[in-house]
């Protein structure tokens, strides 16, 4: 490539967006219930990791970049534990805390390294929360190479239109992780990471490769962006731009869990631009990570020692 992966570390991404706590439980399963026909898990051990834009933050982190991240939480339990996580980690964090809004914690019960059900506890934060958001947004922009908004639909980007033009006016690249079936609210951002049943869900179906590659350009100028970057799992991803079409092979090896991978490729995707680096190297660059990523248990990082070892330098 033509930057060294060392560049990475000059990096500082800010990232805004959704966060959550998750909490695996993790245990043994022997026999079915006398009750229902459902397994009965003996939980042998609990984890709790920050998921979400949360997760984002870490993989900017792994990078040995510096993360800034805003993101609302509830005044709990679980968002005291994602404060202290993050702080641990070394995430430079702004999390605005609200009585009336539960912290979003998705609770996994896994047995035999087989995710057996997952519980959702949230809810939406109120519009003052949002106005909270929006005032505090320039503290985290100042010094930053680029503006990650990590949309998982929790409300935390309910005004993404104005931290957009905050970006964007800050000379910043904004990147931008979807979610939903109405783009429109992205317009103007420089590039946003939908998977392949996202971007279905927006642009429609096809039949062919070059119904699919129509759609992608269309798409990409009708919401005025920089670039298009559609992730399609085992068939790789599709980078498109203003004068060229770029396709990346997929680069797993085997694939154990999806959790997460999306949050790896923008977190990558971001903390390269941010420190320089074209968009399509940047894209190879998030590329790899994804085929890294996958091949971990639950939402989980990627380093810049095991992109080295895959030939990332």
């Amino acid at each position: 490539m033509l930057n060294a992966l060392d560049n990475l570390a000059q990096a500082r991404v800010a990232i805004i967006g959704d966060v959550m706590l998750d909490r695996y439980w993790f245990g043994k399963v022997d026999r079915i219930s006398p009750e229902a026909p459902v397994p009965v898990v003996q939980v042998r051990r609990e984890e709790e990791r920050p998921g979400g834009a949360a997760n984002v933050a870490l993989n900017v982190l792994s990078l040995g970049a510096e993360a800034h991240l805003l993101a609302p939480v509830g005044q709990d339990a679980a968002g005291a534990q994602l404060t202290r996580l993050l702080e641990q980690a070394g995430v430079k964090t702004r999390l605005i805390a609200d009585a009336s809004y539960p912290t979003t914690v998705k609770l996994r019960v896994i047995g035999h390294q087989q995710q057996l059900l997952r519980m959702d506890f949230e809810s939406q934060p109120s519009p003052e929360h949002g106005e909270n958001m929006r005032a505090t947004a320039h503290e985290i922009l100042t010094g930053a190479g680029a503006l990650l908004l990590s949309d998982y639909g929790k409300g935390a980007l309910q005004a993404v239109e104005s931290l957009i033009a905050s970006g964007r006016a800050a000379g910043l690249p904004v990147l931008i992780d979807p979610k939903g079936r109405d783009y429109r609210p992205y317009a103007g951002a420089t590039i946003i990471t939908p998977n392949l049943n996202e971007f279905q869900a927006v642009a429609g179906t096809w039949t062919s490769e070059e119904q699919f590659l129509a759609l992608g350009r269309e798409w990409r100028q009708k919401l005025q962006l920089e670039a298009l970057l559609v992730t399609r799992g085992e068939e790789g991803m599709t980078l498109f731009t203003e004068n060229a079409i770029h396709h990346h092979p997929a680069r797993a090896r085997e694939v154990f869990d999806v959790t997460g991978a999306g949050d790896t490729v923008i977190a990558t995707l971001a903390t390269a631009l941010a420190a320089g680096w074209p968009m399509d190297q940047s894209v190879e660059l998030a590329n790899r990570a994804a085929g890294i990523v996958v091949g971990k248990l639950g939402a989980a990082v990627v380093s810049c020692e095991e992109l080295a070892a895959q030939g990332g330098e």
